[in-house]
């Protein structure tokens, strides 16, 4: 293997996959962090929002400006869950009904 390929192996750093929950609002700066090291993470909101949903709708506008303006991708999954990926990422969603082109008379 050539030595700029090894190099390549070695210096690249390594991203993970990481499940956290949020259970403050403190949360989101570790959760910014992590974006920022390159990580996916799947956050379980369901702690927060036992104690407010208020606080719940911040910490997802704020992580969801956050990704937006370091060109990652967010998605919920379900009512518990969200997925926040950086930059190199991006987060499938399949058309709905709606999105999809009418077919024209030919």
């Amino acid at each position: 293997m050539p030595t700029s390929k090894r190099k390549n192996k070695k210096t690249r750093k390594k991203s993970y996959l990481k499940a956290m929950p949020l259970r403050t609002l403190a949360d989101v700066e570790v959760i910014k962090h992590e974006l920022k090291l390159g990580n996916i993470l799947i956050l379980k909101i369901t702690p927060l929002a036992r104690k407010s949903v208020e606080n719940v709708k911040k910490a997802v506008d704020e992580l969801s400006g956050f990704t937006e303006s370091i060109g990652g991708d967010i998605a919920s999954l379900g009512e518990e869950r969200v997925v926040i990926v950086p930059k190199s990422f991006r987060i499938w969603r399949p058309e709905t009904v709606a999105s999809k082109k009418a077919p024209t008379a030919a």
